[in-house]
């Protein structure tokens, strides 16, 4: 797993979240983009990356789909752990 090059961006307030409860459920942004196209989103892994990234807006429904896919809450996303 490569390091972030670019420093976080101002879009959203959930990317590094995001990451992180991925990275411990130990899964991949393919594997997390896949679930969240199971599930009716249209993400692709760049898109998956900027919104990680926080440089791109988060919708709800993606925020959805990932407090489904991490069985956690919408509110949990946006905790600074």
């Amino acid at each position: 797993m490569k390091p972030r090059q670019k420093p976080l961006g101002d879009k959203n307030m959930i990317g590094a979240n995001i990451t992180r409860i991925r990275r411990l459920n130990k899964m991949s942004q393919k594997d997390l983009a896949t679930n969240m196209q199971l599930l009716g989103v249209d993400i692709n892994l760049s898109s998956l990356s900027k919104l990680e990234g926080q440089s791109r807006i988060a919708t709800d429904k993606e925020l959805y789909a990932i407090a489904q896919i991490f069985n956690t809450t919408i509110d949990d996303l946006f905790r600074k752990l």
